[in-house]
Formats: structure tokens, C-alpha cells, sequence
């Protein structure tokens, strides 16, 4: 293996720098955390302005843009799984925010012109929080209709502190698909917190965003009609909510750990062999999505292999995170249901986020690229080097 490059040296020590403030914020996260939790329509304003003070919201940028390449770089995949894995322990919510904004910048520097990329590096340099807002209901949906937006979008997270929302918006005659990157002030009219009810993440500031009769000009077209469509596009974005995913999941099992050290009753040997399993959850679910980053930031090119990975990985985090979910709460039996006790909102939150879309449909893709492929299982993945 080829010397790192000074340059390239260079950046891992600031990634590591930067990595280091992020673990100095999380303990002000955490303190707020319940806070936010209890109050309805709460906007995590105060945490995304430490993660802007922190360098967060510029990190997602390409090295010549002055950020660190997190999801839009090849080298930076181990450094984007830490922040990601370390947000999700703390706070899902906020690593919910954050795993939109490292996604949304990715698919403006992949898909943007020159000029789309460097405005949209200007605002991130600013401290404006990137979203990318996809989700439609029977009844709303979004059309860009001769250069203007009708309709909105629903499960919006961050409405209402997102002031860069990548959104999709239908086009042409043959349900086609544009991206386009909308202005939206903070605290805008256009977004509705009160369709937002759910038993966690309650702390996400999500809900339904208007975005009727808003203005289109071309510099606001980002890429081809689908071209977000593409599988490399479902590859790459797809395992960072895993990442955030094993943050909590991490978080569940030690509060687990902890209640049994403190205790004493880790002794009784079947709370022991519940905590066993759960440490071994814990550990499938890290591996899982330890390879499936690493694949989907290295491998730009993504292959059919890469998309079955991922979506393999959904369902072993999911897998994992239930039953480490039902293991705390009968090892800490009813006081991991009552509130103040923080297990009891980082289940919730963490039974609410893994509800992502099509979870079955993404097993059901890996098995058929597994059925499909000629090598035998077990030579089937692309080999990579380690993290």
C-alpha cells in the first residue's frame, strides 16, 4: 500500500480533531436530550448550533470545498461511521438531522454543476442545515409544473431549522422525478410539526412542509430528471441510517449493562445470558454496518454486490436492535417503561427509527442478487481492506 500523501495525512489528523470536539459536545446533547423529548414541536436549535460551532455541518464538503470529504469522499468512510455511530448514542433525533444532512450535501456535490456545488458549499459554510425530504402521502405530493412547485412533502425532518431541503418533485409525463434544492427560512410558515405524533423521535422536529407556488429557476435543478434514482445513490445513502441506527442500539445495551452492574443482579445467570446475547447483538449489528459503510464510501461505483449488502444490513441491524430492545426490558422490568429513567425514551426512540421504508422489499432484493450471483456464499462480497 502506497505512503498517505502529506495532504491526505493532513486531513485524517483535522477529521480526528474534529471527531474529538464532537465527543466533547455530547455531553450537553445528552443533558437536553429528555428536554427536548417532552416539549411538543421542539426544535433542536441549540444542538445543531453546537455541531455547526463543532465543524459538523461543513465536514460532509469535499477536501477543496474545505470540509472533510464525510460522505462525499472515498477516505473518509470510518470517520463519518464514528461521528454518525457517537450522534446516534446520544441523541437519534439529532443523528437523524445530521444523517439528512450528509446525505443531502452528498447528492448536490455528486449530481450538482459546478456552480450548484459551490453555493451549496457556501451555505454549509455559513451554517445552514442541509435535508433531503422524499416522502409523499396520498393526499400531498409535489409537482414542479412550469418552473413552480405544487404541493409539499410529510414526514419532513428538521422542518422548521432545514434551510437547504433537497426535495423530489414529479415532472414530465412519465412519473419521472427532479431533484431540487429548495430556500427555506427557519422557523418557516410553510411547515406543520402538528401531524408529527409519534411515541419517539419525538425530537426530530418533523412534519409536513407547503411548498406550493415556490419559484424554480434552473441554478435550483439538481442533476437529470431520476437521476437519484440510481442504485448507486440507494447504496451509498441507504446504510448511513444504520450507522445512527447502532448508536442507539450501543446506547440501549449499556443502559442494560449498567442497571445490572448497578444491581448486582448481573450475577443471576439468566440475566447474564441475556446480557450476553445482547452484547453478541450488539456486535453483529456493528460488523454489519462497519463493512456495509466501508463498501458503500469506497466503492463509488457501486455494484449490484454493494446494493445486496446494504440491504442485508437493514434487516440484521433490525433484527439486532429488536431483540436488544426486548432483552433491557425484561432484564430492567418496569421501570425501563416509566419516564424519567433514559432507557425508557431511547427505546422509543429507537422502536420509532427503525421503521424505515421497505425493509422487507430490501431483503427480498439481497436474496435474489445472492440467487443470482455464480460464486458460492461466502466469496460473494467485493473484498475490501479493513477500516
Amino acid at each position: 500500500m502506497d505512503a498517505p500523501s502529506p495532504s491526505h495525512l493532513s486531513c485524517r489528523l483535522g477529521e480526528a480533531a474534529l471527531l474529538e470536539r464532537l465527543r466533547a459536545a455530547l455531553p450537553g446533547i445528552l443533558d437536553r436530550a429528555a428536554a427536548m423529548d417532552a416539549a411538543d414541536g421542539a426544535l433542536p436549535e441549540e444542538d445543531v448550533a453546537t455541531l455547526t460551532s463543532a465543524g459538523l455541518l461543513t465536514a460532509p464538503l469535499p477536501t477543496t470545498f474545505g470540509g472533510h470529504g464525510w460522505g462525499s469522499e472515498s477516505s473518509s468512510a470510518a470517520s463519518i461511521l464514528e461521528a454518525l455511530r457517537l450522534l446516534g448514542r446520544t441523541s437519534l433525533p439529532l443523528g437523524r438531522l445530521y444523517e439528512g444532512h450528509v446525505s443531502a450535501i452528498g447528492l448536490v456535490m455528486r449530481h450538482g454543476t459546478p456552480s450548484q456545488r459551490e453555493a451549496a458549499a457556501e451555505a454549509a459554510h455559513t451554517g445552514c442545515l442541509f435535508g433531503g425530504w422524499g416522502c409523499e402521502a396520498p393526499l400531498v405530493s409535489l409537482r414542479l409544473e412550469s418552473g413552480v412547485l405544487r404541493g409539499g412533502k410529510v414526514l419532513c425532518s428538521g422542518a422548521g431549522l432545514v434551510e437547504r431541503a433537497l426535495v423530489t418533485a414529479r415532472c414530465g409525463g412519465e412519473g419521472q422525478q427532479q431533484m431540487v434544492l429548495v430556500s427555506i427560512p427557519k422557523h418557516t410558515h410553510r411547515a406543520d410539526l402538528g401531524t408529527w405524533t409519534p411515541t419517539g423521535m419525538r425530537a426530530s422536529a418533523t412534519g409536513s412542509v407547503n411548498l406550493d407556488e415556490m419559484a424554480v429557476g434552473p441554478e435550483l435543478l439538481i442533476g437529470k430528471p431520476d437521476a437519484h434514482r440510481g442504485m448507486a445513490e440507494y447504496a451509498i445513502g441507504m446504510w448511513r441510517p444504520l450507522a445512527v441506527q447502532l448508536g442507539g442500539l450501543e446506547a440501549v445495551a449499556e443502559s442494560m449493562r449498567t442497571y445490572l452492574r448497578s444491581t448486582g443482579r448481573g450475577k443471576d445467570p439468566h440475566q447474564a445470558a441475556r446480557m450476553g446475547s445482547v452484547l453478541t447483538e450488539v456486535e453483529t449489528a456493528r460488523l454489519w454496518v462497519r463493512e456495509a459503510g466501508l463498501m458503500a464510501e469506497s466503492l463509488q461505483a457501486c455494484s449490484k454486490r454493494v446494493e445486496a449488502y446494504v440491504n442485508l444490513a437493514r434487516g440484521a441491524v433490525e433484527r439486532a436492535a429488536l431483540e436488544v430492545m426486548q432483552a433491557t426490558n425484561r432484564s430492567v422490568g418496569l421501570s425501563s417503561f416509566m419516564r424519567p429513567n433514559p432507557v425508557e425514551r431511547q427505546i422509543r426512540d429507537l422502536a420509532t427509527y427503525l421503521r424505515q421504508p421497505a425493509l422487507d422489499r430490501a431483503l427480498i432484493s439481497g436474496a435474489t442478487t445472492g440467487l443470482d450471483l455464480p460464486e458460492v456464499v461466502g466469496t460473494m462480497w467485493p473484498t475490501l481492506s479493513p477500516l
